[in-house]
This record gives structure tokens, sequence and C-alpha cells, in this order.
């Protein structure tokens, strides 16, 4: 077993993005942190770049949509570290930006499985681990998106399993009550990563125009994910939104 130090968390989607911004943020903080994610490079190079700090780290290559690997995942942070106070849902992905007719099962499926059934997998791995450590309880906080509020064109997959993390959210709060498990969800709007590259670009509206959106700092989105995890378990935030000020947000559509 590694010596933690401080709190331990599970991050998915850990190698790159918010969850690379996350993972670091939280083992300045000084967490030990489970990061995973599909691809291992990724994951180790987030360790890498943590330099002394990332002794407090563990790489594990997970798929979040697969039950055996998912208990993998939990089952190593726990032999690593000894117990799990936090876990960030963060991992997801998207289909094509094409119209919902045409969208294949498969592209159906593998948003659903990543997004949602991922999150509901390492949720019940979470709670299991926390209900039983002690001191029990702990934290989950969902990675919602501004799509778990209004859609954009053509996104009918990561729309639908983005709304329904709200319902999981809710859901895992409720339930966590009798464990001492809170459960919040952050829903983020245009963070400055890879995958928001289209934003700088030129992205459709729901007008069928193409618009360049203004992008934030995805240190913001670890900051406010670090806040979120700092309060007592006896304080929780349920819903934060944090979005690029001047993206067509509100009036979407």
């Amino acid at each position: 077993m590694m010596e933690p130090c401080g709190k331990v968390a599970v991050v998915t989607g850990g190698g790159t993005g918010i969850g690379r911004h996350t993972v670091l943020a939280l083992l300045r903080s000084g967490y030990s942190v489970a990061l995973a994610g599909r691809r291992l490079e990724p994951l180790e190079a987030v360790v890498e770049e943590a330099g002394p700090l990332g002794h407090r780290a563990l790489a594990v290559q997970t798929d979040v949509g697969d039950p055996a690997a998912v208990r993998g995942l939990f089952r190593q942070t726990v032999d690593a570290f000894g117990r799990l106070d936090l876990l960030f849902n963060n991992a997801g992905s998207s289909a094509p930006a094409i119209p919902l007719e045409d969208l294949t099962y498969e592209q159906w499926q593998s948003v659903v499985d990543a997004n949602l059934t991922g999150a509901f997998l390492c949720t019940q791995e979470a709670f299991r681990i926390m209900k039983n450590q002690s001191p029990k309880g702990g934290r989950v906080i969902n990675n919602g998106s501004i799509s778990a509020q209004t859609p954009r064109p053509n996104s009918a997959p990561y729309t639908a399993t983005k709304h329904a993390l709200t319902g999981l959210t809710k859901a895992t709060a409720l339930d966590g009550r009798k464990h001492n498990i809170a459960c919040g969800q952050i829903d983020v709007g245009n963070a400055d990563t890879r995958m928001a590259a289209k934003m700088k670009e030129g992205i459709e509206q729901p007008g069928g125009s193409l618009l360049v959106e203004p992008v934030m700092d995805a240190e913001h989105v670890a900051e406010a994910v670090l806040h979120m995890a700092g309060l007592p378990l006896d304080a929780n935030v349920l819903f934060m939104t944090i979005m690029a000020t001047k993206m067509p947000y509100v009036g979407r559509g």
C-alpha cells in the first residue's frame, strides 16, 4: 500500500482535459489520486507532469462502461490508498454531430456506456467502499456539462445521457444521505480543452450558422471541483454551472 497523504480521490477521464487539470489540482491540495482512462499513456503523462507529487498518483487503465474494469479500478485504489473520499465522474464521449436519424445504434450505445452507465458503475463501487470505511462517507461529483440543461444541434446521445446524469445525481444525493455520502454535479460550458477546439474555429448554432464561441481556462473548472470537494460532508453544492461568460448559453436556440 502507498502511504496516502490527506484524502483519496478517483478521477475518471483523468488523462486529458478537465480530468487532467483536476487530477493535478487535487494532488497539489494534498489528495492521493487514482486516475482512470481508456488509454494508459495519457494517464502516465499526467503522473509524470505532477513531478514529486506523482508518488501519490495511481494510473489505472479503465473502460468505465465495463463492470469488471470498474471493479478493478476501485479495488486497486483501496489496495493502494486504503480508502476513498472523492469520486469525480468525469469520463465521457460524444457521437459525431450528424442528424439524429443518421446515428447508428453503436454510436448511441457507446455514448450511453461512457457517460451514463460508466458513472453509475463507478458510483456503485464508490458507495460500497464509502459506506463501510471508517470514518464513514465521502463525496461524488458528476461532470454534467451545459448539455445537461440545454442541447446543441445534432447532439441527441450526449444530451440525453447528460440529462440522465442529472437524475443520477439527484438519486445519488438522496440515497447517499444515510451513508454520509454527498453528491453534486458541475455543469461546464466551453472549457478550453482539446474537445473545445472546434468552438474556437466555429461551431454550428441552432439556426444553422457557424459561430466562434468564447472559451475559458479549464483550470477554473478544476478549482470549482476542488471547492465542491473541500466542503465538509454536512454541506453540499448540489448543482453548479461554470461557463465562459460570453458563450451563447443563456438564450441559446
